[in-house]
């Protein structure tokens, strides 16, 4: 790599760590930060792991600094960070894969870890260890999915690849077929029902309403991809027979 590229590298992690500080604050409450996951998996996606983890760190330390967060801001993003990098590069280019780095590094390992470093550490009472599961959970589901939708419309736009080669990153092709993108369609329901369901949760809400609400955003993210599935069968059969 020469210097040209590796100068480039550092400001497309510059700016990445700049929109991390900006859009944080969208979303957050003390356990869950959406915005960051999507930074994470962005660039995992784009640099690699340990240019996501070196990103995750920085930001945490600039929020930490400057905007009184705890050191939740470590604990719930680093390891995601890195996980998300790791799977991308052994899944040859899945971007669902980046998603789910994530979520276990944030989602379960980061929330394991955030229990000592906040009981004994900060000194707060009243945690267990799964204490922070469930926000952490909602907001890399929440990060995740953002983060999913942006990668995949880059790379069905051909622009993903475009910018791994540019920046000297392993860059991958765009080959999800048919039913792939139909099960990730469906998979989103499945996203909306379990943040609907945590949310609720974490808030106490026991209305019906809100049940009817995550069944329904469920059943019809399912909807919508069988319907992709069967329009996009339906036109590459057409193709053939053209």
């Amino acid at each position: 790599m020469n210097h040209k590229n590796q100068l480039l590298k550092l400001t497309v992690l510059a700016f990445l760590i700049a929109l991390g500080v900006v859009i944080s604050p969208i979303l957050r409450f003390e356990g869950m930060c959406p915005m960051a996951h999507f930074i994470n998996i962005t660039c995992s996606v784009l640099l690699g792991p340990w240019y996501s983890l070196a990103c995750a760190t920085i930001i945490g330390i600039i929020r930490m600094t400057l905007m009184g967060i705890p050191p939740l801001a470590l604990t719930g993003a680093v390891f995601g960070a890195f996980l998300s990098g790791v799977f991308y590069r052994l899944s040859k280019g899945k971007i669902i894969f980046a998603v789910l780095g994530e979520i276990i590094g944030t989602g379960i390992i980061g929330a394991i870890v955030s229990y000592p470093v906040m009981a004994f550490l900060v000194g707060k009472t009243g945690l267990t260890w799964v204490f922070y599961v469930p926000s952490f959970i909602c907001g890399t589901l929440i990060g995740g999915s953002i983060a999913f939708v942006f990668l995949k419309k880059l790379a069905g736009a051909g622009l993903l690849k475009k910018f791994q080669t540019m920046l000297v990153s392993k860059a991958y092709e765009d080959n999800s077929g048919v039913i792939s993108n139909a099960v990730s369609i469906a998979a989103f329901g499945v996203i909306c029902y379990l943040v609907i369901s945590i949310l609720t949760s974490i808030f106490n809400i026991s209305s019906p309403v809100w049940t009817y609400v995550a069944f329904s955003s469920m059943g019809a993210f399912i909807v919508a991809g069988l319907v992709y599935f069967i329009v996009k069968t339906v036109k590459k059969k057409q193709k053939r027979l053209m």
